[in-house]
């Protein structure tokens, strides 16, 4: 095998998809960094859920309004609920890895905080869980997904935002997903602190 030639065609098939998902979710990924900005700006909070690489990228996202992306701000509320060890395991033994972010929600969630749900196959049952506690306590759901959405595309409000990246691979789904995290950020940061460069 060419790794050399393996290398260059994964850099092609990510520079492909991103310029074809481009134009489809720039204007969602900007509604959805305005709403997240105007909960912010109310006082709410952002809870972030995932598996795996998606719990890596929630955890990323919280660090990063947490702490900063681009610009010195003051820190922004949002809280990974992947990073809970004892939380994670106590809930998965009592109850059902199923429920180990539901609960969660249910515990920190308010009226008015938004959820972000990651799953690259819209079919995470613990995410879609989540979501569900999340509806039950009037929160706002911003949704990453990959392939058709699955489960948590059928569950989604009009007041809701569904950031879905139409591809099989989940390397790539994952690879578009932290550009759109990038993106959410830089769009709260330019609601709340002004327009950036």
């Amino acid at each position: 095998m060419d790794h050399v030639a393996q290398v260059r065609s994964h850099f092609e098939d990510a520079i492909a998809l991103k310029q074809r998902m481009r134009e489809s979710l720039a204007p969602a990924i900007a509604r959805a960094g305005e709403a997240v900005a105007a909960a912010l700006g109310r006082g709410n909070k952002v809870l972030a859920c995932g598996n795996g690489g998606s719990a890596a990228d929630c955890q990323h996202f919280a660090a990063e309004l947490v702490g900063r992306f681009e610009r010195e701000r003051p820190g922004l509320p949002a809280i990974a609920l992947t990073v809970d060890s004892s939380a994670l395991t106590a809930i998965a033994n009592d109850y059902s890895y199923e429920a180990v972010f539901a609960k969660q929600v249910e515990a920190l969630g308010r009226e008015g905080d938004v959820l972000l749900a990651i799953s690259t196959s819209g079919n995470s049952a613990n995410v879609v869980a989540a979501m569900k506690a999340a509806k039950a306590r009037g929160m706002a759901v911003v949704a990453l997904t990959g392939r058709d959405g699955g489960q948590m595309a059928a569950m989604l409000a009009p007041t809701d935002h569904h950031l879905n990246v139409a591809h099989a691979r989940t390397a790539r789904v994952q690879e578009v997903h932290i550009l759109a995290l990038h993106c959410l950020c830089d769009t709260i940061d330019n609601v709340l602190h002004g327009e950036s460069r």
